[in-house]
């Protein structure tokens, strides 16, 4: 017998899910947003620390609710049905294929321009970090869970380091005008900031492999949604009252803000963060969708090559191998095509969105009591308004769906159950 191994505790969890939530998205996000908004972004950024409370506490009282590893499918399942399980499913296929190669992108960017590289060795670099993401969680949960704790601690203190030596720059002038664009722009912000505030439902997809799902996911998100708050709103605040989005017109106002005060030995601590903050999004991102191809597999939702895991290390190894391809198209099309970053980044989010949607109407008809319900309700209405900024990047959602739709529903009498999976 072959299944998931329960060894997760709430400090693991807390690690993989702040390291999936602090994204690559707080090294460009704070500079496009302020960028867009001008210093009402800051308004985007409190809107959705603020709207991540609810969605966090849902997502991890459906984890404890229905602990499977196939997360936001399971729980589309089990509300609406196999097919949506199945659209669910394909869903994420629109995900973390495109999203983990932009992150990878993102933290080789900051260090090629640090060390002056050509396009072609950052996306050299990007393919060296999702290779180690794949390898770190080959090894097994436990390991990946000390190691994306590790990092979240590194990450949380050079951060802090980047916002204190900004402070003295901080100016009032800076906010004033506070609405230079009006504010729809803060609407599309809200929208882009999606990408930063995606990962909660990771949770869903590691709660097969907790001690004790009942008392530690709760844990875990709460340490979750303060550190990642706190985080966010600090570099959000500093970055426009410091007019770091100004100095830079390709994203990187982190590196701006360290280097106010410690030049360029600001430089090199901005790029191991970047390195940190992109590895640990790469390797929770990785080992969430490792879970869910291997839940949809073991339904039948998706081909039973992959309902199997590794008799010793106990994890999805045939699916990390798998993810070998897209990443390598995703690269590709950067170094051939010269895709861009924005161009990744959206189309993924639109997905994302749509999924949480999802989740949250999914909660509302699940979960029992007046308070869960009126926060998945919450959660719901707060995706649905994002979804009106998402532009042509709903595509991407539409045309997943609809091949979810389109595409065959086993009969679910043939689902594998997992202690038959070897």
């Amino acid at each position: 017998m072959t299944t998931l191994r329960r060894v997760l505790t709430w400090r693991e969890g807390a690690g993989m899910t702040i390291a999936g939530v602090l994204g690559s998205g707080i090294l460009i996000l704070p500079t496009l947003t302020a960028q867009l908004a001008g210093p009402a972004a800051i308004i985007a950024w409190l809107v959705m620390t603020l709207m991540a409370i609810p969605m966090a506490k849902t997502f991890g009282k459906l984890a404890i609710y229905r602990p499977d590893a196939g997360g936001i499918a399971s729980y589309a399942r089990l509300a609406f049905g196999p097919k949506a399980g199945k659209i669910v499913g394909i869903l994420y296929l629109g995900t973390v294929p495109v999203a983990a190669p932009a992150a990878a992108l993102i933290g080789a960017g900051y260090l090629g321009a640090l060390c002056h590289w050509s396009p072609a060795d950052v996306v050299f670099v990007a393919a060296g970090l999702l290779a180690t993401a794949l390898l770190v969680n080959y090894f097994g949960i436990q390991f990946s869970g000390w190691a994306a704790t590790a990092v979240v601690v590194a990450i949380s203190g050079l951060l802090l380091i980047a916002v204190l030596s900004a402070l003295p720059h901080v100016s009032a002038r800076a906010f004033v005008p506070f609405l230079p664009h009006g504010w729809w722009p803060v609407g599309e912000s809200v929208a882009l900031l999606y990408w930063a505030f995606v990962g909660w439902e990771m949770i869903g997809h590691l709660s097969e492999e907790f001690i004790n799902p009942v008392r530690d996911i709760p844990r875990a998100l709460m340490v979750a949604v303060a550190v990642v708050g706190i985080l966010y709103l600090a570099v959000s605040s500093v970055s426009i009252g410091t007019m770091a989005y100004h100095m830079q017109s390709h994203g990187a106002g982190l590196s701006v803000l360290i280097g106010m005060e410690l030049g360029r030995v600001g430089a090199i601590i901005t790029a191991v963060i970047a390195l940190l903050i992109t590895y640990g999004t790469m390797h929770t991102y990785i080992a969430g969708f490792s879970r869910l191809v291997y839940a949809q597999a073991r339904t039948g939702d998706l081909p039973r090559f992959f309902a199997h895991l590794h008799p010793i290390r106990r994890t999805p190894a045939r699916v990390f191998a798998a993810l070998l391809l897209p990443d390598a198209v995703v690269l590709g099309s950067v170094l051939v095509f010269h895709t861009s970053l924005a161009q990744l980044i959206a189309w993924p989010s639109a997905v994302f969105i749509v999924l949480y949607l999802v989740a949250m109407l999914a909660a509302w008809r699940l979960l029992p009591g007046f308070s869960a319900r009126l926060l998945a309700l919450l959660g719901a209405l707060i995706s649905a308004l994002a979804l009106i900024f998402v532009g042509w990047a709903m595509i991407l959602p539409i045309a997943l769906a609809f091949l979810g739709w389109w595409l065959k529903v086993p009969r679910v009498e043939k689902a594998i159950p997992p202690e038959e999976i070897a």
